[in-house]
């Protein structure tokens, strides 16, 4: 950054997203920063950071100005190993979360009809029955409820929905792992080869999945995908429905385990709001919504300028790299009456950020609330007395953006 930008832009030397103290709680940063400066640069991350609702609201409304291009970019340099493995066996291209118009806008409207609603309503009875196995196969004593729920039940539908057969999930899961830190965190040069290797590996299945798919389309997602290619090989391309059904794969469990988890949770915090579900389970919608707003899955996103900008009276050069605050959106007092405190009542609580805004709304909104709604339900009816392990050691993976717990041990009634 030369010294022009810095005398015209605020410096916070301390806002780190990688420290511990913010990993295990980024909410008191998030509101203070914001209460603070509507932007400023952040060293640590070599980022400038938005903060408030309106700001953060404009910029994903203004994709001409802030490029999506960044947005799976690691946020560190990745070592000359790393890069190796991933120039000779990776060959993923921007397709949606990190992709501008015009491409951007072709390949999403093709991935809406995937997406549509007669689909995702097809899904709704298997979420029900793979969601009720999982809960029936759970045994009184202690349970982790990510393990035992929230992270099989979106990674089995997604891989459904895609059309990947139920033999090969657990090996693709292993494939995932660690997957956040390559882009979002500081992974070490060790974890860095490991994590190239399984995307190397994820990469050529899919690639050859799609293949299959292309010589003998089905009922699903991919295949979708296989016929517009089909009618008009110009209007989606083989190698774009791989990339698709790679960065589908990742996305579309990571952040609904996260989601999941993080509403099982602040529940379980709240047990009085806890019981109000147990008793009229017709809550589960709002209680999803305000889960969202509180303690979202992804709690920053990126964008890259294409020119100098105004935000909030602070002035961001071209080619910025620039980190939007959803967490703090979130808890914007201008938007949220009482915005510290969980409660399931509120009415405002769509206002929420946590799916984006603008052309980059999460194309799967629909399918992630309801696998949690689904989730939600099915403990209020099996688990009312059920309540959080005291003094558990929750943790958190170490990344700028994503944000649920590991682990979350619960009591699980007889």
């Amino acid at each position: 950054m030369t010294q022009t930008n810095m005398a015209s832009c605020p410096v916070h030397q301390n806002f780190d997203p990688l420290a511990d103290s913010y990993v295990a709680d980024p909410y008191p940063t998030l509101s203070a920063v914001r209460d603070e400066v509507p932007a400023f640069y952040a060293p640590a991350i070599d980022m400038w950071v938005v903060t408030g609702y309106d700001d953060i609201e404009a910029v994903l409304k203004d994709p001409g100005t802030f490029s999506a291009a960044v947005g799976q970019r690691p946020v560190f340099p990745l070592t000359d190993e790393a890069k190796a493995i991933i120039k000779e066996g990776f060959h993923a291209s921007p397709v949606m979360s990190d992709c501008d118009p015009p491409k951007h806008t072709r390949i999403r409207r093709h991935n809406l009809k995937g997406f549509s609603a007669r689909r995702v309503s097809v899904l709704e009875p298997k979420v029900w029955a793979k969601a009720t196995e999982l809960v029936d196969a759970i045994r009184p004593g202690q349970v982790d409820l990510v393990s035992a729920l929230a992270y099989p039940l979106p990674a089995y539908m997604i891989f459904t929905f895609i059309g990947f057969p139920d033999e090969d999930m657990d090996m693709l899961k292993s494939w995932c792992g660690n997957r956040i830190a390559f882009s979002w965190g500081r992974p070490s040069p060790d974890e860095q080869r490991d994590i190239a290797t399984n995307m190397v590996h994820y990469w050529a299945y899919c690639e050859e999945f799609v293949a299959r798919r292309a010589a003998e389309p089905v009922d699903d997602f991919t295949s979708d995908l296989i016929r517009i290619h089909q009618d008009d090989p110009s209007a989606l391309s083989l190698e774009e429905i791989t990339n698709v059904a790679y960065g589908l794969s990742f996305a579309g469990h990571e952040t609904t385990t996260n989601f999941t988890g993080n509403a099982i949770r602040r529940l379980l915090l709240n047990p009085e709001q806890w019981d109000a579900v147990c008793a009229d389970r017709s809550l589960i919608p709002a209680a999803v919504e305000e889960a969202l707003r509180f303690d979202s899955s992804i709690t920053a996103w990126r964008r890259i300028t294409t020119r100098a900008v105004d935000v909030g009276g602070v002035e961001i050069p071209a080619d910025a790299k620039v980190l939007l605050l959803l967490g703090a959106a979130n808890r914007d007092p201008k938007y949220f009456e009482e915005p510290e405190a969980f409660d399931i009542h509120r009415g405002d609580v769509r206002a929420h950020l946590s799916f984006g805004k603008g052309i980059h709304y999460c194309i799967g909104a629909a399918l992630a609330r309801m696998e949690a709604r689904i989730a939600l339900d099915l403990l209020a009816q099996r688990a009312p007395k059920m309540r959080m392990v005291e003094g558990q050691d929750l943790t958190f993976p170490a990344n700028i953006s994503f944000r649920g717990p590991r682990r979350l041990l619960v009591d699980w009634p007889e």
